[in-house]
């Protein structure tokens, strides 16, 4: 049965569904406009290279462009992209233009870029005729290497006889042809890599599927798609942005070549967390035998999570709630399980299994044999009804057995009310329980609420076996110096058996249902009688599809249940494996198999825990430097799999508050601490200001805030340390004037625009008399913290200084205005943000200045003022300290 018969079972129902739930706010995501999109003439393409199945990147590549197609009512063209003949295989263009159909995708345009072969290859002689490019005989580790230290190939200079006898040698397919490829001549010395005098065309001796052995040379795609984009009217190549470096390569030969400029577009690739996208990954995992084959429902392919239960509806709206924003980030699939849980549920209709290796038989005293009829969905009658059979026999779980008690009423779902009166045991198992109907009580309040089976002989059980997987690769998000291998899960298949609903034998393979309290399941394969032959049936098989909640993958949640642990035949690799292929299998117990087994970690919860602080720490730094972005993502990746190791060592997800706690120790080591922690936290900075390596200092950093926790039971804050006594005020006056003496250099020096290293410098200073100004006091230094000392005689003290204020402040008001033309001029000719930032700050500043001085407001009118000796000094303070 092809995917495609799987989703029609249901496809009346979700269109039911859809108008019920079309009333929703939808998920949509920001769609950034087109630049020089013009309604009417948007041309987009859809390029996948057909050397395997798509997988959910290429759903949202071929998706996107669906999208701006429909929304600027445009064309839009699939185009296998065939430059390799390598990898290039009949059977998977076949595979992706039925993927294209079950994602609903229809294109206006079909082609190959071996189309345009006899095109490029024109191109390429006119380039080397024109000495834009030459043919380079190096090797390729040679050719790496003066890539990456920008040194010129000895063939750069090669005359256009020599380029086109070697290039007749590579048409030929010779010996000599297939050592050479035709380099563009770009620029060697480029900080972009992408503009080294990139490879445009090469040798290959080896029959294309489309154009047999017409050819010997074959285009790089770097080449062959800006050229194709333009002959076929493209207006807009939507590109994920690890192709940005490329763009400017990309406009380079459209110049070259005098060709039409079709627009870039730049979107975020779709990564998600414990899965590989790569091809070459992909196939390993299917000639090596670790899965069944490409649609696996352990896979990332369109077909391998249709099996698992993913509607196309579902995955469309994960992918439109993405937008075509640049943001790289890693997605949990617990998002798109969300997704998928809103269609399914409102249209799944509700079944019963019974666990086969632990139930238990209750006798319902005067409940008579019967059918009746009841809706499949308890809130939606559309699904239809189901026959349910009632009898003074029914099975239930072994768990559910083992919570009744005596005398207490429990709730049988679609029956009502049963009074437990005797519950047997044998071998200190439940084996047998005797029951009332009360069938008249309608108080399902606060009750133990049961699943069932009646155990009728008109409506025999179906064998049921319910599969579950986990993800495929145990690792969160796998670093770039990972090898995948080392992290492949080989035991991420549990198949459990269970006693099934009559009503199973109705199923068709696609159907989906829930099983009520067990979750959401695709129908994979069909109840089969036993065949008058053999006397052999089959049981039907559900795959388990999780729901976005915790807990919904991997094993199933039930403690006593017989598990079947499928792990992959590692006797011989395997070059395709059938859609129904089973793995050996070995039979384990839960009770023997360790259901919270953790992912072996060498590394503390505590040490952990201060990892992810770190990294945490160096990542917000790093967006504050305004950081490359993939350096960025490189560090975000790092913190989540930090954030898994955690989880996997406590069994919790890892949260600010998270750490163990410890016994708290006594304060005076505390203190200690805390100073050292501060005086480490200075040096660091001073590090930073200097650009120095900062690495080993901010682990010895985090060694002490984890040295201070041990101490105290407590996360290390800046008000952290443990209250002292208070000390004299006499040192702590001296201090508050250091103090505010520090914040008038620091705003002195902003003022002079002076080196920023030197203003860290003198900040850490700062922060380092309000760290002592706390010692000494046991409180956080504010502008009115300065211990009150005894009055002394004003008029001594002030007059002196009053005719040097009155000359201070007619120059800065001066200053004043002449930094308020400049902020004025740089808006009228509006200059970069951050020069007008700048100017505004030192306004601030020197008006901020004139009120400490005068103790009023700078106003346009004021005329200097003499400061009044007795002004309070606390509203100028303040204004300092908020500038600071």
């Amino acid at each position: 049965t092809t995917p495609k018969t799987k989703q029609d079972h249901q496809s009346t129902r979700q269109q039911k569904s859809s108008s019920k739930s079309s009333e929703k706010k939808e998920d949509v995501g920001k769609f950034v406009d087109l630049p020089g999109a013009e309604m009417g003439k948007v041309i987009v393409r859809f390029p996948p290279e057909a050397s395997g199945y798509l997988h959910v990147g290429h759903a949202k590549a071929c998706l996107l462009n669906q999208h701006y197609r429909d929304h600027f009512q445009g064309k839009l063209i699939l185009r296998f992209d065939d430059t390799n003949p390598a990898k290039e295989k009949e059977e998977f263009e076949n595979v992706i233009l039925e993927d294209l159909k079950l994602l609903k995708v229809k294109y206006d345009y079909f082609s190959r870029t071996s189309d345009h072969f006899e095109t490029m290859l024109n191109y390429c002689e006119k380039m080397i005729k024109e000495e834009t490019a030459y043919v380079d005989d190096t090797d390729a580790e040679t050719m790496k290497a003066e890539r990456e230290t920008r040194t010129e190939s000895k063939n750069r200079s090669n005359t256009v006889e020599k380029n086109m006898n070697l290039w007749k040698e590579m048409k030929a397919g010779t010996d000599k042809g297939i050592s050479c490829c035709v380099r563009a001549k770009i620029n060697m010395l480029s900080d972009n890599g992408c503009m080294r005098d990139p490879t445009i065309y090469r040798c290959k001796n080896e029959p294309h599927p489309s154009t047999g052995s017409k050819y010997k040379v074959y285009p790089t795609y770097d080449f062959a798609c800006p050229i194709v984009d333009s002959i076929e009217g493209v207006t807009h190549a939507l590109r994920t942005t690890e192709y940005m470096d490329r763009d400017e390569q990309f406009f380079w030969f459209i110049n070259a070549l005098g060709l039409r400029q079709p627009h870039i577009y730049a979107y975020s690739r779709l990564s998600l967390t414990n899965t590989v996208m790569s091809k070459r990954k992909l196939t390993w995992f299917v000639e090596s035998g670790q899965v069944e084959g490409w649609n696996d429902p352990r896979f990332p392919t369109v077909r391998g999570v249709i099996r698992r239960g993913l509607t196309i509806e579902a995955l469309k709206n994960f992918i439109l709630a993405q937008g075509s924003s640049r943001s790289v980030v890693f997605m949990e699939w617990d998002k798109i399980w969300a997704f998928n849980r809103k269609i399914i549920d409102p249209i799944a209709p509700r079944y019963t299994t019974v666990d086969e290796s632990y139930h238990v038989l209750v006798n319902i005293n005067g409940l008579k044999e019967e059918s009746v009829e009841f809706d499949k969905h308890p809130k939606n009658s559309d699904v239809g009804k189901k026959t349910l059979w009632r009898s003074s026999k029914v099975i239930i779980d072994g768990d559910d057995a083992e919570a009744l008690k005596e005398n207490e009423k429990a709730t049988f779902i679609n029956l009502g009310n049963v009074m437990i009166r005797k519950i047997h045991k044998a071998n200190g198992k439940v084996s047998s329980i005797d029951g009332e109907p009360l069938l008249d009580d309608k108080d399902y309040k606060k009750t133990l609420k049961v699943t069932w089976l009646a155990n009728v002989s008109g409506a025999g059980f179906v064998p049921t076996q319910c599969v579950y997987f986990d993800h495929i690769i145990s690792k969160s998000v796998l670093e770039k110096n990972d090898d995948f291998k080392n992290f492949v899960n080989r035991d991420s298949k549990f198949t459990v058996n269970m006693i099934g609903d009559h009503e199973f034998k109705k199923l068709a393979v696609g159907d989906i249902i829930q099983v009520q309290r067990r979750g959401y399941f695709i129908v994979d394969k069909t109840y089969k009688e036993p065949s008058p032959h053999s006397c052999k049936g089959s049981p039907i098989v559900l795959i388990a599809i999780p729901d976005g909640t915790l807990g919904s993958y991997g094993r199933p949640k039930s403690i006593n249940a017989i598990v079947t642990t499928s792990k992959p035949e590692q006797k011989s690799p395997k070059k395709a494996v059938n859609h129904s292929g089973s793995s050996s299998s070995n039979n384990v117990s839960f009770a023997s198999t360790s259901v919270t087994k953790k992912i072996g970690s060498t590394q503390s919860p505590v040490e952990l825990d201060i990892k992810i602080r770190e990294q945490g720490n160096k990542i917000r730094d790093l967006k504050a430097a305004k950081a490359d972005k993939s350096a960025i993502t490189q560090e975000v990746n790092l913190l989540l799999s930090l954030k898994a190791e955690f989880k996997s060592a406590t069994g919790k997800d890892w949260k600010p508050d998270a750490a163990p706690k410890v016994e708290a120790k006594n304060t005076s080591s505390a203190s200690d601490l805390d100073t050292k922690i501060r005086d480490q936290g200075n040096k660091i900075r001073d590090l930073k200001a200097d650009k120095s390596a900062i690495t080993q200092e901010v682990n010895l950093l985090l060694s002490l805030k984890a040295e201070f926790k041990s101490a105290t039971g407590k996360d290390w804050k800046p008000d952290a340390a443990p209250k002292v006594e208070a000390k004299n005020t006499s040192s702590a006056s001296d201090l508050d004037t250091k103090i505010r003496d520090q914040g008038n250099k620091i705003r002195d020096l902003k003022a002079a625009k002076a080196d920023k290293s030197a203003i860290t410098q003198e900040v850490n200073l700062l922060l380092s008399l309000k760290a002592e100004f706390k010692s000494a006091t046991g409180k956080d230094w504010k502008p009115d913290a300065a211990p009150k000392v005894e009055a002394k005689s004003v008029s001594s003290a002030a007059s002196p200084n009053l005719g040097n204020k009155s000359d201070l402040s007619k120059q800065l008001n001066e200053d004043i205005i002449q930094q308020g033309n400049k902020v004025r001029n740089l808006k009228t000719e509006k200059a970069d943000k951050m020069a007008i930032d700048t100017a505004v700050k030192i306004l601030l500043d020197l008006k901020a200045k004139y009120k400490s001085i005068t103790g009023v407001d700078w106003k346009p009118s004021n005329p200097a003022p003499v400061p009044k000796p007795k002004k309070d000094s606390k509203k100028a303070s303040s204004q300092l300290t908020s500038i600071e």
